[in-house]
């Protein structure tokens, strides 16, 4: 039975698709939750067996990318990722040798690891370099990004989708790609887009970092004396009412002989002389001073530069796809279960007046947190912290890590051994040397991208099962006259838009079998289409939400949403050109 020339199994599939899309659009679950669904839908209803379901659990684009953290997990942990970050920017002597020193280096290490990681060893190096140069963080991290995304998509084992289109490709010819099948085509854009950065540079944001919001803690934070006459004296905070109150909530209590106390619990007694620190909306909080009889302290002590051995502040920001979104912090239970609380908030480069901890979150967010014993490991994908403050422990084993990571690239470049083998080669070899323990290895692994990774193999085995690509390539093909340029552009520029709302895992699994089937329909070479697509999926500029890099620099950065869409939206036609135009020089039609 058809409908509009579809199947039910095909109309099944592109619910489940567009669903899928909804859902990630609006943010209503994490990624990682809408494709097993989607997985699981097509599984039920029978639209695919269960080999075909199931096979992206099994895909070497999903055993590659999880292996290839473990290897990560060595380079982190010995110090190599960390060492190239802090000195191998160096001292520019302007704003464009700036850029240069910056995109190089971060798309180098994305050509070749996980370019999220690649991002957050590198976004506080970058806080710190931008004091040093003068520049305000929010003109270097979204070339940080950008970089990271280009860089990308210079080898086969840079970004997902390279893999995603490549193991298709090999799949349909039986011709195995070379793990640098794209470097040429990818450093030609990476080029195009440095100097299209550095000549865009004045459409880059001048914004105040939340750092620099959070220094000046007297403006987010009120500090109040409790006479030793105070009716409050000898009651606990939550009998006295001075815990949580209008307009925000008790942080610290600081004693007269400087003991912090951070969380304050309930069940903290209050005596005479104690200093009262409150997070929130300052005005509404001095009415405490008349309620309770309070007094304002003389002098503020609570500061994010002067930090006593007993207090402790952390920064972190709510990534794309956190469970915290949607929810205040206070119906969580994450401060009480970690141990911490939360002091003040920014949002899209304003810091909240309100109190924090009543605020919806959103992804982006900004949080300063307090808490000697935090753990942001516990965390998960809540929360992704910036520490600037862990030191770079080298040693024999920072030269071994790099070397191993340098032989895994090489063996399957030379076809020693099969990329596959090459990364589970390396991964043993950092176990086995203790570049990193299990535990720090297994940690490493994101468990959440390779249920999208899977999810996204499935989506397009479902694609190309059930008829929709090919009614899709007939359907461009007659719009298109058949011209194969005119195609390649069209599927070029939809890839590159469609991955500014989803990820660019699912858009390659989408697009591959229709760029291929279209491909061979017109008689010209699959190959071209496929490099083409690999860049085009991967070039997302004008959206916080096209990339989780631009996720994990929007909060640091203090951007708004608008930031991205001025420099990016150019940034997309400059590199689709590029594009375009290198893979039919390399790979003639």
């Amino acid at each position: 039975m058809e409908f509009l020339g579809f199947s039910i199994y095909a109309w099944i599939t592109i619910v489940t698709v567009v669903t899928i899309f909804t859902l990630l659009l609006f943010d209503k679950v994490p990624a990682d939750i809408a494709f097993t669904g989607g997985m699981g839908v097509l599984l039920v209803t029978g639209v695919l067996t269960p080999a075909k379901a199931l096979a992206g659990f099994s895909s070497q684009t999903v055993v590659v990318v999880g292996v290839i953290y473990v290897v990560l997990a060595g380079l982190v942990h010995t110090g190599v990722l960390q060492w190239i970050a802090r000195y191998l920017l160096g001292t520019p002597g302007n704003y464009p040798q700036a850029i240069v020193r910056l995109m190089l280096p971060v798309a180098f290490l994305s050509s070749l690891l996980i370019n999220t990681t690649v991002v957050a060893l590198f976004i506080n190096v970058v806080k710190i370099w931008s004091k040093k140069l003068n520049l305000s963080p929010s003109k270097l991290l979204i070339p940080l990004s950008y970089a990271s995304g280009m860089g990308g998509i210079c080898t086969l084992i840079g970004t997902a989708p390279n893999l995603i289109i490549s193991g298709y490709y090999t799949q349909e010819t039986g011709i195995s790609l070379s793990i640098f099948t794209p470097t040429l085509a990818g450093l030609f854009c990476l080029a195009v887009g440095i100097l299209s950065m550095i000549a865009m540079r004045k459409l880059l944001p001048q914004r105040i970092s939340p750092d620099e919001q959070f220094e000046q803690s007297h403006d987010y934070t009120v500090e109040l004396l409790v006479p030793t006459e105070c009716q409050s004296v000898g009651s606990t905070v939550e009998e006295a009412g001075l815990l949580n109150v209008s307009g925000g909530h008790l942080i610290e209590i600081v004693r007269f002989d400087r003991e912090v106390i951070s969380p304050v619990p309930a069940d903290e007694f209050i005596f005479g002389g104690d200093r009262l620190i409150y997070a929130g909306n300052i005005n509404e909080i001095l009415d405490l001073r008349r309620s309770h009889g309070l007094v304002n302290a003389t002098h503020h002590v609570f500061s994010v530069n002067e930090m006593s051995k007993n207090r402790k502040l952390h920064t972190a920001t709510l990534p794309q796809g956190s469970s915290l979104i949607g929810h205040t912090l206070a119906e969580s239970g994450l401060e009480q279960k970690e141990d911490f609380v939360l002091v003040a908030m920014t949002r899209q480069g304003e810091r909240i007046t309100q109190s924090p901890r009543e605020m919806v979150l959103q992804a982006g967010d900004t949080l300063l947190l307090e808490g000697e014993k935090l753990h942001p490991e516990n965390f998960g994908n809540k929360l992704h912290f910036f520490r600037s403050e862990e030191l770079i422990q080298t040693g024999p084993k920072t030269l071994l890590a790099g070397l191993i990571m340098v032989a895994m690239i090489l063996l399957p470049a030379f076809k020693v051994i099969p990329l596959l083998s090459a990364c589970y080669l390396a991964a043993f070899a950092m176990l086995i040397f203790r570049c990193c323990s299990p535990e720090q290895a297994q940690r490493a692994i994101d468990w959440r991208v390779l249920m999208i990774l899977a999810g996204s193999v499935c989506l397009g085995s479902a694609i190309e099962q059930t008829g929709i690509a090919s009614r899709l390539v007939d359907f461009l093909l007659s719009t298109c006259n058949g011209n194969p340029l005119l195609v390649m552009i069209v599927l070029c520029v939809a890839g590159t838009f469609l991955t500014e709302f989803i990820s660019n895992a699912a858009a390659a699994a989408i697009f591959c079998p229709i760029a291929f089937e279209s491909a061979q329909s017109m008689n010209v070479n699959p190959l071209t289409f496929c490099v083409a697509l690999m860049i085009a999926v991967s070039s997302s500029f004008a959206t916080p939400i096209g990339s989780p890099t631009h996720m994990l620099v929007y909060g640091p950065g203090g951007y708004r949403f608008g930031d991205f869409m001025r420099v990016g939206l150019p940034m997309n036609f400059i590199i689709l050109a590029a594009d375009i135009l290198i893979v039919n020089l390399l790979f003639p039609m």
